[in-house]
């Protein structure tokens, strides 16, 4: 008489899980938002912080290079600290997101939208 019934329990399973994504999703974008990694050049004459979503927080540059007739070298040595500090960023997000599909059982190289 119930027999079609049974599926509804594996769409209850399936809607939990998915309730589960959605709320691990949420957590790990507050964490990338407030987790901060740092990028430098010059051997850290110019460093730049930036959150784990690639917003640039910070630029630190050491006074040592200020000299008007290297203009280009200080701009170059800022481009590439901020160009460090958002691979670090994009590397951090891979990471997480990869723990996170790992806790979740998810097929290796799954890719989550973050």
């Amino acid at each position: 008489m119930l027999k079609g019934l049974g599926g509804l329990g594996d769409m209850a399973k399936m809607m939990k899980a998915a309730q589960e994504m959605q709320t691990k999703m949420a957590e790990l974008q507050q964490t990338l938002a407030t987790t901060i990694v740092e990028g430098e050049s010059g051997a850290g004459l110019v460093k730049a912080t930036a959150t784990a979503k690639g917003t640039l927080t910070g630029l630190d540059i050491d006074p040592s290079i200020f000299n008007s007739e290297e203009k280009e070298v200080v701009e170059d040595l800022i481009l590439a600290a901020i160009k460090d500090a958002q691979e670090k960023a994009l590397e951090k997000t891979k990471e997480e997101t990869q723990k996170l599909t790992q806790e979740m059982g998810l097929p290796a190289g799954m890719e989550l939208p973050v």
